[in-house]
């Protein structure tokens, strides 16, 4: 091939391959230290991450079988593409394995197979724990994948010695065997319902893992009066306060400090209360008296040499 000053190609074949080059520059360093953790969402509730080694071709909601402590699991993918240092860290002790494969037809019929080993595993369970002093209400039955454990989710009240119970329940199912006592809040994520606003439960509906909730949030947001309306049907504090905590605490800088002193129409005054909304403050004097002023008029009058 030659060009059009019938030279022998040679300048050609050095534009080409200078072309080349300059694509291959403009391509997107990656950082091969930073890994990708693909979340998945098991069928015992947990969320945990999983590197993708055989670069399967995963989307969320995908199905994928992945490598447990003991053998296979299966579970449900929630994001593709996670990258933490936690995770690195965690990698690198070994505590984070890899997905074998993106589950196939054959393995979603396996897990219809598992489904009913699992009601058949619940018969069981009340049926041997009727002979032991103690109480326990199941919440879940899981069989690991592979079959060699199931897992079951109870709630009661205190600690229980379930020793026994275990070894026997052991020796009819044929397989390692785990319980896990559960919280009022486990409970209230598996079963469902709807909160007091009129949604779904946020740690049934989006929460993939439980804030703290302290009744200093409740303070900080004037709602400590009355706890059984600040309080989910789990029986612990609404999750919804951690949520608005950040902005109340922006508002909060605003305005004064409970028990902050203000002399108003020659009495001494304390803060009690402070309205974020109205942008009203709240005060008492030492005989009880209540006076409410705006936020405006109490820097005014602190400006006064209060």
């Amino acid at each position: 091939m030659s060009c059009k000053d019938h030279c022998n190609g040679c300048q050609l074949s050095e534009i080409g391959t200078q072309e080349y080059e300059i694509n291959a520059i403009d391509k997107p360093v990656v950082d091969e230290g930073i890994r990708d953790y693909v979340e998945v969402e098991m069928r015992s509730w947990k969320i945990q991450y999983f590197v993708n080694t055989k670069n399967f071709d995963i989307l969320p909601d995908d199905y994928v079988v992945v490598e447990v402590e003991r053998g296979y699991d299966i579970g449900k993918v929630m994001h593709t593409s996670i990258k933490s240092k936690t995770y690195d860290t965690q990698y690198d002790q070994g505590k984070i394995m890899a997905i074998n494969r993106i589950a196939s037809e054959n393995d979603l019929n396996i897990l219809d197979e598992i489904n009913r080993k699992e009601e058949n595993a619940k018969v069981k369970f009340y049926e041997i724990v009727t002979k032991y002093p103690f109480e326990m209400k199941l919440l879940d039955t899981v069989y690991q994948f592979d079959g060699n454990k199931v897992t079951f989710f109870f709630t009661a009240d205190g600690r229980i010695d379930f020793r026994e119970f275990v070894k026997e329940l052991a020796q009819i199912l044929k397989t390692r065997i785990e319980l896990h006592q559960c919280t009022g809040r486990d409970e209230a994520k598996k079963i469902g319902g709807y909160g007091m606003c009129g949604n779904m439960y946020c740690c049934t509906s989006f929460m993939k893992r439980f804030s703290q909730v302290t009744i200093k949030m409740a303070k900080d947001q004037n709602l400590s009066g009355n706890l059984s309306k600040i309080s989910g049907p789990c029986g612990r504090l609404l999750c919804c306060l951690h949520y608005e905590e950040d902005y109340y605490n922006e508002l909060a800088k605003d305005f004064p400090e409970i028990g902050a002193e203000l002399v108003l129409n020659k009495r001494k005054m304390y803060v009690f209360r402070n309205d974020f909304y109205s942008k009203m403050v709240y005060l008492t004097s030492d005989t009880q008296e209540i006076e409410v002023i705006s936020l405006d008029q109490f820097k005014q009058l602190l400006g006064k040499g209060n």
